[in-house]
């Protein structure tokens, strides 16, 4: 109950202090890559119960001859990397914290799509509220395997507390003004998940 109070303590003042980032940023998106400005997206939050998180718009929207969407690398323009080495990208989120979708810290909500793909240990990451950044992200963010991802979230699980929340919030300014691990090595964004080896035997 602590935590949640806290949550939207934080998400509201954030809304209120960074308002004219969020009309800067929604301008600039506008007119780099023209409408929409906010990129919805449905992810499982709480015991895997979807929500549909909003980000800004990083990405253009560029299709191949069969109308599939073109590879991250190729649709992930400068000013959309800028967003995301400075994690303007996600400020949105701060109103999936204030619904109660979210956390401020937490283990970060992934694609539905993996959902039947994680072994037991893995899915402990949803016994949480997913968060706008969390031990992973302090912790190599999307240079690290998701092995490693899946390991630290599940110790966040297993050893949260506002202390801990706390700590990882300050690693965060710390991460954003560095711009470390924005990307996995040779990827334009994370790797797609696959499952873990054991699963694919």
């Amino acid at each position: 109950m602590i935590k949640r109070i806290l949550d939207v303590a934080i998400a509201s003042t954030a809304l209120v202090i960074l308002s004219p980032v969020y009309a800067l940023v929604a301008y600039k998106v506008k007119k780099n890559l023209g409408s929409p400005v906010l990129f919805r997206q449905v992810r499982p939050g709480l015991h895997g119960k979807p929500f549909e998180m909003i980000k800004f718009r990083t990405m253009k929207d560029a299709v191949d001859a069969q109308g599939n969407p073109l590879p991250d690398s190729e649709r992930l323009t400068p000013f959309g990397q800028m967003l995301r080495s400075t994690s303007l990208d996600e400020l949105p989120e701060l109103w999936n914290v204030i619904k109660g979708d979210m956390s401020i810290v937490g283990p970060r909500p992934l694609l539905l799509e993996y959902l039947p793909l994680y072994n037991a240990e893995q899915a402990k990451r949803h016994n949480v509220r997913p968060g706008m950044t969390g031990h992973a992200q302090v912790n190599g963010r999307n240079a690290i395997s998701w092995e490693e991802k899946f390991r630290l979230d599940t110790w966040y699980v297993e050893h949260q507390s506002l202390w801990l929340d706390f700590k990882i919030m300050l690693k965060t300014v710390k991460k954003v003004l560095a711009k470390d691990d924005i990307n996995a090595e040779g990827e334009a964004t994370m790797s797609k998940f696959t499952g873990t080896p054991e699963q694919k035997k």
